[in-house]
């Protein structure tokens, strides 16, 4: 029987807390952390994070209290994701992008006893605590690579730290199932959801990278991603496992991100694809042939093959990964086949652009009818919708339990995502649900135009939606940025285009030119563009197109 009291030998709660002790134990002098001219070792890095836990406690966090961040790709931030769990606390990171309602919506939403900003966002922050019901321990962080700002808060960050001791015990959590972070879903109306993760899904998720990723040993990652997305897709957890270096990037800029490349030798990167799309456009890419070899891994919608094969040509293989922030990021990854090797260019970036199938943390992934729960036909053309269960699922939606209701239903996630399931097991995203064009009885995947449309030569981002028809019920509209240089292309030439590439029936009768509206986290705005198209009609003329 076991003692009450005393750890049992063979089970221990999972935490990626106890990666992090890892590396210091076997790597202690390994380079963790590389910002500007700043470098950090393990042991100062897990100091740092100590650090941080033991002045959280000492300023009062109790366990399960929510720490909030705002704070871009620095290192405070990878410190956080460490530090706070470390303290018993929730980690609560922030997208730096959202208006000042929003963030105080958010900070009293997941009561928040802490919050570390950057002064860089002092105006918003400023706004946002006028707004909030219970004002947090604010904790500034001046960060000397940074814009600067007015301090807002109670302490500065490394006065804070300084509070701390080093050689901290942290304590292991009570249950795995206990919450390490909370993430805000980038909803288009209303407000966000908060996504609660839990140790166990975090720890397991760390490691599904590691393979999905093939991150080997001591691998060099550059933070492209920002870590206020699903915490980073858990690399900040995922990199200690490997004795990997984080090169923090404190804004996506191609020049850059090109120099630490080649100066930092990185190895792997993850992005939007608007940040993969940037560098195919950047005037470095013209000329830069990389001595080591780079993986991207890309999220959300599948990258335009023509972005996939034009970094290829440059030295970065491309993965894309797929999932949702209620499965902690990425739950899907296109597996390279070695009979891939054999195809080619046009054809690799085919079949690396699909969605593929799920990591070794999702226990199983299905695309199936949402009304039945019955699956889809392997056949490549059947539309169903991707439902995950496993490890790396979200504990539920904070203080709403009909949306985590709704979302479980049947025993499964409900993504929303519309794909088919190809005869080999890969899936591949076709839209969101509430995406699709249903023209004439015909399905149009808005995802298959954009990705033709991408690969116009003038076309620098595209975005498809429903226009209304008399005819046809609706048909396709499309919402075109042309690249510097290009602005002289015409409707008649992209839709030229697109008949030379489509059937006719999934050719846009509409083309607009203009940016395009995105969400804080870059995503583009389909709501807004459906809200412009809703006044079109082509039911007295084939096509129409505007500039603006």
């Amino acid at each position: 029987m076991q003692t009450p009291g005393v750890p049992a030998p063979n089970h221990v709660p999972l935490t990626p807390l106890s990666l992090l002790d890892w590396a210091v134990t076997v790597y202690p002098r390994k380079t963790a952390v590389i910002y500007g001219d700043q470098r950090m070792d393990y042991a100062q890095y897990d100091a740092r994070c100590r650090r941080l836990a033991a002045a959280l406690v000492r300023r009062g966090l109790k366990p399960g209290q929510t720490v909030a961040a705002m704070l871009p790709n620095i290192p405070p931030m990878l410190e956080a994701h460490f530090g706070v769990p470390m303290a018993g606390g929730i980690l609560n990171t922030i997208n730096i992008r959202l208006d000042a309602r929003t963030i105080a919506f958010i900070l009293d939403h997941g009561e928040a006893k802490v919050l570390l900003t950057d002064t860089a966002f002092a105006p918003v922050i400023r706004e946002a605590l006028s707004l909030v019901k219970h004002k947090p321990l604010v904790v500034d962080i001046h960060d000397a690579l940074g814009p600067g700002g007015d301090a807002l808060g109670d302490v500065d960050y490394e006065t804070l730290l300084a509070e701390g001791e080093p050689d901290f015990r942290w304590q292991w959590p009570a249950s795995e199932m206990d919450t390490i972070s909370l993430n805000y879903t980038s909803g288009t109306t209303g407000n966000p959801k908060g996504v609660l993760y839990h140790h166990r899904g975090a720890h397991q998720g760390a490691f599904s990278n590691i393979i999905a990723c093939q991150m080997g040993q001591q691998p060099t990652y550059l933070w492209t991603l920002p870590m206020f997305h699903c915490n980073g897709w858990r690399f900040p957890w995922t990199l200690p496992a490997v004795a990997g270096t984080s090169v923090c990037l404190r804004a996506v800029d191609p020049a850059e991100i090109f120099y630490l490349l080649e100066a930092e030798k990185v190895t792997h990167f993850c992005g939007a694809p608007l940040v993969l799309n940037m560098l195919c456009n950047a005037p470095e890419a013209n000329t830069l042939n990389l001595k080591q070899p780079v993986t991207a891994y890309v999220g959300g919608a599948a990258p335009p093959s023509s972005v996939i094969g034009a970094l290829e040509n440059i030295g970065i293989h491309v993965v894309h990964l797929y999932g949702l922030t209620e499965t902690y990021g990425p739950s899907h990854y296109c597996a390279w086949q070695s009979e891939w090797d054999a195809l080619d260019a046009d054809a690799r970036a085919e079949q690396t652009a699909r969605q593929g199938v799920r990591y070794l943390t999702i226990e199983d992934s299905m695309v199936a009818d949402p009304d039945t729960m019955e699956p889809v036909p392997m056949d490549g053309q059947t539309l169903g919708e991707i439902m995950v269960r496993g490890n790396s699922v979200m504990s539920g939606y904070l203080k709403n339990p009909d949306a985590t209701e709704e979302a479980f239903r049947g025993g499964w996630y409900h993504t929303g995502d519309l794909a088919v399931w190809h005869a080999d097991g890969y899936l591949e995203i076709k839209d969101r649900a509430k995406d699709i064009i249903i023209s004439g009885g015909e399905n149009i995947s808005t995802i298959e135009v954009e990705d033709i449309l991408y690969r116009h030569p003038a076309v620098l981002e595209a975005a498809v939606v429903s226009a209304p028809s008399e005819r046809w019920g609706e048909t396709p509209c499309a919402f075109v940025t042309l690249k510097s240089g290009k602005e002289d292309t015409t409707a008649d030439e992209i839709i030229a285009w697109c008949k030379d590439n489509l059937a006719g029936f999934k050719v846009p009768r509409h083309i607009i030119f203009g940016e395009l509206p995105k969400t804080s986290t870059g995503k583009i705005q389909k709501f807004v563009l459906r809200d412009q198209a809703s006044d079109l009609d082509d039911s007295k003329v084939a096509h129409r197109s505007s500039k603006g």
